[in-house]
């Protein structure tokens, strides 16, 4: 049986395998490049480790605004729905690697959640 997510530690191979699979996908690579090329990917992993870390376990380390992130983003790589179809897949194989439970399962659900809000605000329902 796989273990459960327990501590930071955790987070952190997830993210940084989940990055892993987004880095090496051409249609997601775009969203990272600047990250990749100003050598930050390691200072960014842990940030996202540390968003999850909250969200998971009720901590108070990320201090920027997700959904902002994602909106400054969009104006110069746009976000269409199939590229959120790939991170909730990227993310969802990655957890189910190597753990399993309660936790992971609420990472999974989450992770739904802020991929149809970001949606919903990207107005990409639209028709």
């Amino acid at each position: 049986m796989k273990p459960e997510i327990a501590n930071k530690k955790d987070i952190l191979k997830i993210i940084t395998n989940f990055y892993s699979l987004l880095l090496a996908d051409k249609q997601m690579i775009p969203f990272f490049e600047d990250i990749v090329k100003a050598n930050h990917l390691t200072a960014h992993l842990a940030i996202i480790s540390d968003f999850w870390h909250d969200i998971l376990f009720n901590t108070n380390s990320y201090k920027n605004n997700t959904m902002q992130k994602h909106l400054d983003k969009n104006r110069f790589v746009a976000f269409k729905k199939q590229h959120f179809v790939i991170w909730t897949s990227y993310l969802f194989e990655t957890i189910d690697a190597s753990f399993s439970g309660v936790v992971a399962s609420q990472m999974k659900n989450r992770a739904t959640s802020i991929a149809t809000v970001m949606q919903l605000k990207m107005n990409l329902y639209k028709k």
